[in-house]
């Protein structure tokens, strides 16, 4: 049986805003061969559960490395239903560890709350800003890196339409969308082309959301119509629901391809997905966590002090084009490289009302 399996707990919690502050991106690697640690270490899932391919998985695995390489004695509560999350962060404060680590934004209020009643526990919330001085955001500015995904959409895309979709309208996920589109604006400015975007309106901040992040019926059903109207590069934020865009690719017997988020998909996602995925816009979740864990170990000291992943401290990126290296051009990756160089010097400002 799998450490994973054996750590599985209980049913379990998450809200928030904005906020700014870089850090480098921790340094992941080590023995495996730690001290162990006084510190004890609690993370509970949002209703996605632990082995979303999105979040919730990538928190674990900075669990599981702070404990390999920090001796930290990890434990996680896995939600299943918004019924287990405000119990779950109750019950992971109530095993007397020093430290609560809570994804996403249904947590945020159950996080606020137990934070405000347990002063000396340090707590961290990824993707989401709860305000209070033991609570510490662990946040992306995904925009810089869906703003090269956008660009590479555009590069790739032969029918000239690509899309998104979300599974919600929430911060963390139209941050993406903010950037997907400026993305592929910036490349038809480049090239004197159009490329229609289906699916967000940066101006109204509105657009196609399936209001699920688990149900992949839905985002197979969202991504049909999209490539029915000619996309043929569909960036859906939506967790596993997104699964559902490479099934409708896949049914319709398109070319679409699919750009996925948080992690790299091609370690995540089933097989036979691989040939339709072109990148991921990754988030650096898994060092952060160990980031904020480490600190913990080193100083003994609660904070709020915000972790921020951008390009410049590698806490966001494009992910590797694995089998679709082939569709990117090396005067494509050539512009890439430059864009990405002209946003971490400022030359280039991704801007998003959900910016972190």
């Amino acid at each position: 049986m799998s450490r994973t399996a054996l750590r599985l707990a209980a049913p379990v919690a998450l809200v928030a805003l904005a906020l700014t502050a870089c850090q480098a991106a921790p340094e992941q690697g080590g023995d495996g061969d730690a001290a162990a640690s006084d510190v004890c270490a609690q993370m509970v899932t949002n209703s996605g559960g632990l082995e979303d391919r999105s979040f919730n998985q990538a928190s674990w695995a900075g669990m599981e490395q702070a404990e390999d390489e920090l001796g930290v004695d990890v434990n996680v509560l896995v939600s299943t239903s918004e019924s287990d999350l405000a119990p779950n962060v109750e019950a992971a404060v109530g095993t007397g560890c020093d430290f609560v680590l809570t994804v996403g934004y249904e947590l945020a209020a159950a996080t606020g709350e137990e934070a405000e009643a347990n002063p000396d526990v340090q707590f961290a919330i990824v993707d989401e800003v709860v305000e209070a001085p033991n609570v510490r955001p662990i946040v992306f500015d995904t925009a810089q890196a869906s703003y090269l995904a956008g660009y590479l959409a555009a590069g790739v895309s032969e029918s000239r339409v690509v899309a998104t979709f979300g599974g919600g309208n929430q911060p963390p996920v139209t941050l993406f969308m903010d950037g997907y589109v400026q993305g592929v604006e910036a490349y038809d400015a480049a090239h004197g082309t159009t490329t229609q975007v289906l699916g967000w309106d940066v101006e109204a901040q509105d657009g196609i959301f399936t209001g699920d992040f688990e149900n992949v019926q839905l985002g197979q059903a969202t991504a049909q119509s999209l490539i029915a109207q000619g996309a043929d590069v569909i960036l859906p934020v939506a967790g596993q629901v997104g699964e559902g865009a490479f099934l409708a690719s896949i049914d319709a017997g398109s070319s679409a391809l699919v750009i996925w988020v948080d992690s790299d998909g091609y370690e995540t996602l089933p097989e036979e997905y691989h040939p339709l995925l072109l990148t991921t816009v990754e988030k650096n979740t898994q060092a952060f966590v160990v980031q904020a864990i480490g600190d913990l170990v080193d100083s003994g000291e609660v904070t709020d002090e915000p972790l921020v992943g951008t390009l410049e401290n590698e806490g966001v990126g494009l992910a590797d084009y694995h089998d679709l290296a082939d569709r990117v051009s090396p005067e494509l990756q050539a512009e890439l490289d430059a864009l990405r160089e002209q946003i971490v010097s400022g030359e280039v400002t991704v801007e998003s009302p959900s910016a972190p």
